[in-house]
């Protein structure tokens, strides 16, 4: 497995920083529960995010499993990204875990305990903001440990055809993303976007962008046992001229906004908030855990960082945490 094994903390030596009290590592108030259906398995699942203690991370378990087994997030653990990320580790396995781990990272989440009584965490609206819910209904509370980061020392890119995705060093978190459907519905939207953590409160401007796939393909998808609990409350469905959700887009460019909150979750399987700048054309869960496992692999691309009380933490991510906190 990708692990930290002998990084140091660097973050007394950084210069040019704007002076803030410790940042600080986050969990929930308090257990807060949904139920659903999972976008694949179509089946029914309950799920209950609970409080986890400072270093924990995020954990899944698998409460519908004998002893309730758990599973720590891990690159080196996404074994099957066909239209979704899933971890897998012997008999365990948990489907479609980006918008969950989208939304946690855009809150500002790091330690969490996911407790699911199925194989997939439930879709809800095929978006990141029932999950961004049910995270501001408890609340966030600050705990002892202060928060880390892993950031980006240099870039790293991975290539598969015209498809491409890359990490560079970067003070904050910011994400270019450009998609490249030909379908009229999606040619009249935007097909790329630029959103920065610390500019623009995730939770209005990219947590609401939900999933999204073409009619002609559902038959093919359910053929090899995905897409069974999909429908037009929870994706964006078009046939082969226009959108069939009879309310249409909730942003202008909703389906380029979608892969950006898909890459967020993909990337927050490192287990730690990036700092660095994210691009990447037509890339998809796939690619961007190979990139994530390309970096890991090279000591040299990363360095592990937290920011004490007497460091000084570079603006951006000041203003990045200021809005996960509000």
């Amino acid at each position: 497995m990708a692990r930290f094994a002998g990084i140091i903390d660097t973050s007394h030596a950084m210069t040019s920083r704007s002076p803030i009290t410790m940042i600080r590592q986050r969990t929930l108030k308090t257990p807060v529960s949904a139920t659903g259906v999972g976008l694949h398995t179509g089946a029914r699942v309950s799920m209950t995010l609970r409080p986890a203690p400072e270093d924990s991370g995020i954990v899944f378990q698998r409460m519908d499993l004998a002893g309730a087994p758990t599973l720590k997030v891990d690159p080196s653990l996404v074994t099957d990204t066909r239209l979704c990320t899933s971890l897998c580790e012997g008999d365990f396995k948990v489907a479609t875990v980006e918008h969950l781990m989208s939304a946690l990272a855009g809150m500002g989440v790091d330690n969490l305990r996911v407790e699911l009584s199925g194989p997939e965490v439930p879709i809800l609206d095929g978006s990141a903001a029932p999950f961004v819910y049910l995270i501001q209904s408890v609340g966030t509370i600050e705990q002892a440990a202060p928060k880390q980061f892993l950031r980006i020392r240099r870039m790293i890119e991975v290539v598969e055809g015209d498809k491409w995705a890359r990490l560079q060093p970067h003070d904050g978190f910011k994400i270019e993303f450009t998609i490249d459907f030909d379908h009229p519905a999606i040619d009249r939207t935007g097909q790329t976007v630029v959103f920065d953590l610390g500019e623009t409160p995730y939770r209005k401007d990219i947590a609401r962008a939900r999933t999204f796939g073409f009619a002609q393909d559902v038959e093919a998808l359910r053929a090899h046992g995905l897409a069974l609990g999909g429908n037009l409350d929870n994706a964006v469905v078009m046939d082969e001229f226009r959108i069939l959700n009879p309310d249409g887009l909730r942003y202008a460019n909703e389906f380029v906004k979608h892969k950006v909150l898909d890459a967020i979750g993909d990337l927050y399987m490192a287990g730690l908030p990036l700092l660095g700048a994210f691009s990447a054309h037509k890339s998809g869960h796939e690619l961007n855990n190979r990139l994530l496992r390309a970096v890991l692999a090279d000591q040299t691309a990363f360095e592990r960082v937290s920011y004490g009380d007497t460091d000084r933490v570079p603006r951006a991510v000041t203003r990045q945490f200021a809005l996960a906190a509000a």
